[in-house]
């Protein structure tokens, strides 16, 4: 993982705008991680990816079903948007077929640590999102790393 890199978001606008950043950048394969507390802003971040990589309808919290996909076209690329904030052990993934999901397509993974993490990988964006920034500021920051094969892409 490279150095990590803080972001503020002070607003809806700017998550709206990082979030075109990464699917600028997004490539089947690749894996962004979303980490931070509850109501910390990780769906929010989500939709924003997905409606900028052209998807113009309702992205739901993936939270109950665990896994939503969504196709392209009309996406640029094909995306699986994942929540495991209700697995209890790494090991259900396996269970629920993620690795059959992931072919040929980018994942954005809510609560990657209860998947058992996806840092190892050279195509991992991890980002942790944290409310009430220290500087006493409004809104998010989101602190950025990427894997290997983020190098030159980074948000």
């Amino acid at each position: 993982m490279s150095d990590s890199v803080t972001r503020k978001l002070p607003d809806l606008a700017a998550m709206d705008r990082f979030g075109a950043e990464i699917a600028a950048a997004l490539r089947a394969e690749d894996v962004v991680a979303l980490e931070g507390g509850l109501g910390a802003g990780k769906t929010t971040l989500a939709r924003a990816i997905i409606a900028a990589l052209g998807f113009e309808g309702e992205v739901p919290s993936p939270t109950f079903t665990i896994i939503e996909t969504y196709d392209a076209p009309p996406l640029s690329v094909r995306v699986v948007h994942a929540d495991f904030y209700r697995l209890e052990r790494p090991e259900e993934v396996l269970e629920i077929g993620l690795d059959d999901y992931r072919e040929d397509a980018a994942l954005i993974a809510e609560w990657p640590d209860h998947a058992g993490g996806f840092a190892h990988e050279p195509g991992c964006l991890s980002i942790r999102l944290e409310t009430a920034p220290k500087d006493g500021g409004s809104g998010r920051i989101a602190i950025v790393k990427g894997g290997a094969d983020w190098l030159g892409r980074m948000p």
